[in-house]
C-alpha cells in the first residue's frame, strides 16, 4: 500500500516554472475538448460496426426472403439497400477516415503541440493539480501515487 502522505502529484504532472493558472486552465480545456471528441470517435466507430452489421443482416434476411417465396421483396432489399451510400457518396468506413484525416487527427497534433510549447509536454496537469487539491491527505485511498511510484 502507499503512503498516504506521499506528496504528489509526480514530476510528470507538476507544472513547470513560470506556467500561470490561466495556462493550465486552457490547456485543461484543450485536453477535455480531445477527450470529447476521442468519445464521439468511438461513437462514429460504433455507427461504422453497426450498419456493417446491418447490411450483413439484410444479406441474410434476402436469403430468408427468397426461400421463404418473396422474391419481388428480396429484390428490392438486394438492389436498393444493400450495398447502398448511406451518405452520399460515402460508406462508413469512408466517413471514419475523413473524420479521422481532417479532424480527429488534427485536433489531436494541435493539442499536443500546445503542451509541448506551453509545459514541456506534460499532460493533464490540470486533472493533476484538482488531485491534489481534492483528495483528503493522509488518508487511505486518497494516495497521491499508486504503490510503485
Amino acid at each position: 500500500m502507499a503512503n498516504p502522505d506521499t506528496p504528489g502529484p509526480d514530476a510528470d504532472h507538476q507544472r513547470p516554472d513560470g506556467v500561470t493558472d490561466g495556462t493550465v486552465e486552457a490547456l485543461g480545456k484543450l485536453s477535455e475538448a480531445l477527450e470529447v471528441v476521442e468519445h464521439a470517435r468511438g461513437y462514429l466507430y460504433g455507427f461504422h460496426r453497426l450498419t456493417g452489421k446491418a447490411d450483413l443482416n439484410l444479406g441474410e434476411a434476402v436469403e430468408l426472403l427468397r426461400k421463404a417465396g418473396h422474391t419481388e421483396l428480396a429484390d428490392t432489399v438486394d438492389q436498393d439497400i444493400i450495398g447502398r451510400n448511406v451518405i452520399e457518396g460515402r460508406w462508413t468506413f469512408q466517413i471514419v477516415e475523413d473524420y479521422d484525416d481532417h479532424y480527429y487527427t488534427e485536433l489531436k497534433a494541435f493539442e499536443k503541440r500546445a503542451r509541448e510549447e506551453l509545459v514541456e509536454g506534460k499532460r493533464h496537469l490540470f486533472e493533476a493539480e484538482m488531485k491534489e487539491d481534492r483528495r483528503t491527505k493522509g488518508r487511505e485511498h486518497h494516495e497521491a501515487l499508486p504503490p510503485e511510484a
